[in-house]
């Protein structure tokens, strides 16, 4: 599977082989020690380093069902009127199908596959970029994409990479690429980054959204057993970043956030950006509310006895 697809999660080779996602991990170790393949967070992938991509044919039937989810709830972040700009990759062009049903909106990409998607959506108005067309992937790049980008101003960016790391943010293996990512990351007010969990921890050789200039990622919930995922979100958060993990139970109030499998845990949220202090909350323990409250009405009968 990992020959034919250039990349695999443990969630598909588990299914596949009908054993637990324990043995697959193990089969999968053991496979790397002999150079076979390279392990990747909640996946493996053909040995290749920092350097290696994978095709469109290849990462249209890898993690679907992740992808799909995560395009929903990137969906609704999209507000009917608004202008935006979409980045190419498979995940991006599950979005590009749910866009098609928000009125007024303008679209702005790379992609031949997200204007494609769009190409019958007759309230959207769909602008593509010049460039060269690259053909692994069917997006434009070069100097003539990286141009026609310039003096735009839209609300938001999505994007996904090949790998994302706290440390560096979203990357890529190829460097046209990288640079158009990076022209339309300056275009937005905003970039939300959409990757599944097999690319969490995953680091590839070209930058194109660094942490601090993430605003929200959109992810779906790593395997149970993924505790290096879990950490790598963690780090994402801690550093500023909004996170919503798609399919994961929302507390009352919330509106995504880290959502973890393990046993419930103060998290701070951050409330303000980077460039000043980030301010965090954090709920107040059970017993201080009461001991707070004991000490309010010891005052109140003190005040009565005068």
């Amino acid at each position: 599977m990992v020959r034919a697809n250039g990349a695999v999660s443990l969630r598909e080779l588990a299914r596949v082989v009908q054993t637990s996602e324990v043995t697959v991990r193990r089969d999968v170790r053991a496979l790397e020690a002999e150079g076979l393949l390279d392990r990747r967070h909640g996946g493996a992938v053909l040995p290749g380093g920092f350097t290696r991509e994978s095709g469109f044919p290849q990462k249209s039937h890898l993690a679907t069902a992740e992808k799909t989810a995560i395009a929903d709830v990137a969906a609704s972040l999209v507000e009917e009127g608004e202008a935006v700009v979409v980045g190419a990759g498979t995940t991006t062009q599950e979005l590009a199908r749910r866009l098609a049903r928000v009125p007024g909106l303008t679209v702005v990409t790379n992609s031949l596959l997200v204007a494609q998607a769009l190409a019958h959506a007759n309230r959207v108005e769909v602008v593509m970029t010049g460039g060269t067309l690259r053909g692994s992937n069917y997006a434009l790049v070069g100097s003539g994409a990286e141009q026609s980008l310039q003096g735009l101003r839209v609300s938001r960016a999505f994007l996904s990479g090949s790998g994302l790391t706290a440390e560096r943010g979203l990357s890529t293996s190829n460097m046209l690429s990288a640079s158009v990512d990076r022209a339309l990351v300056q275009a937005a007010a905003e970039v939300v980054v959409l990757a599944d969990h097999t690319k969490l921890g995953t680091d590839t050789m070209f930058q194109t959204v660094p942490t601090d200039v993430m605003t929200r990622l959109v992810t779906d919930e790593p395997p149970p057993h993924d505790d290096r995922a879990g950490t790598e979100l963690q780090a994402l958060a801690d550093q500023g970043v909004q996170i919503t993990v798609a399919g994961a139970a929302v507390a009352p109030g919330g509106d995504g956030g880290m959502v973890g499998r393990r046993p419930r845990r103060e998290s701070p949220l951050p409330v303000q950006r980077r460039g000043g202090p980030t301010a965090q909350l954090r709920s107040a323990p059970a017993g201080m509310l009461e001991q707070q409250a004991a000490g309010d009405r010891v005052r109140v009968a003190d005040m009565r006895r005068r």
